[in-house]
């Protein structure tokens, strides 16, 4: 959909019906539509700002007390995020609650390769493959995870908007569509909940339409320094960890590689 800006905000959906609204806050992820027609940009390819991690991720969940799960797969009361880093791969598993993994395999790929790579005997079989030798506990999860369970994606960065508009009248970007980040640090989601808690303690000081546009610039001008270090952290992370070597001559002392 794409926005006009005529008084009020009206949305035009792909269907060409036209919602209307005072504001709009386009939450519509790293390719999102709403920064496209604020900055007058394409949403994904050359010129939208969106560039290629080096890294591609499969991502699953588990339930480990289920009766079908392998016994040996459970809590760990010691510690709920571990990852395993090695040459042009790593692996992380992070215990979500409620008797549930959630796990992510990172590795660094050409863009658009990981599609295009046959696995005739399944994804799990094919990642047990790549990670052979690896801890038995990265295995274990593997071997215990349904096909349905796991999905791949290519990961896609953005730079700090630091100099570009988060706002413009009455239309504000949030989250991924401004700030989308690495998962290195786990900010993401994080990032784009502090963002709403922010837009919505700005929005609740409007008395009248006329001073939404100054509330989201408020919202803006309070978000950006914040999200900015927090995004170059992640990145730098990401950088780390595609140079391998590099990584293993720095001391771990930081949030990255806990």
């Amino acid at each position: 959909y794409e926005y006009e800006k005529d008084g009020t905000v009206t949305a035009v959906l792909e269907s060409g019906e036209r919602v209307h609204g005072d504001v709009l806050i386009g939450a519509d992820g790293i390719w999102s539509a709403v920064r496209a027609g604020m900055r007058g940009e394409p949403a994904k390819g050359a010129g939208s700002g969106v560039s290629y991690s080096g890294y591609t991720v499969f991502a699953g969940e588990l339930t480990y007390n289920a009766a079908s799960t392998p016994s040996d797969i459970g809590p760990d009361p010691a510690c709920g995020y571990k990852v395993y880093i090695g040459p042009n791969q790593y692996f992380v598993i992070t215990d979500i609650g409620r008797g549930r993994y959630q796990w992510y395999a990172f590795l660094a790929r050409e863009e658009g390769s990981e599609q295009s790579e046959p696995k005739p005997d399944g994804v799990s079989p094919y990642l047990q493959g790549l990670f052979e030798g690896w801890s038995e506990e990265a295995l274990d999860i593997l071997r215990a995870t349904k096909e349905h369970e796991i999905e791949q994606r290519d990961l896609y960065d953005r730079p700090p908007s630091v100099l570009k508009p988060w706002t413009q009248g009455r239309v504000a970007l949030l989250g991924d569509a401004i700030h989308a980040m690495m998962p290195n640090l786990g900010q993401g989601g994080c990032q784009s909940t502090e963002d709403g808690y922010r837009l919505a303690e700005e929005l609740a000081t409007v008395q009248h339409t006329k001073q939404t546009a100054g509330a989201l610039g408020s919202y803006s001008r309070k978000r950006v320094f914040r999200t900015s270090i927090v995004q170059g952290f992640a990145q730098l992370g990401s950088d780390l960890l595609v140079d391998f070597d590099l990584m293993m001559t720095i001391p771990l002392i930081g949030p990255f590689f806990l």
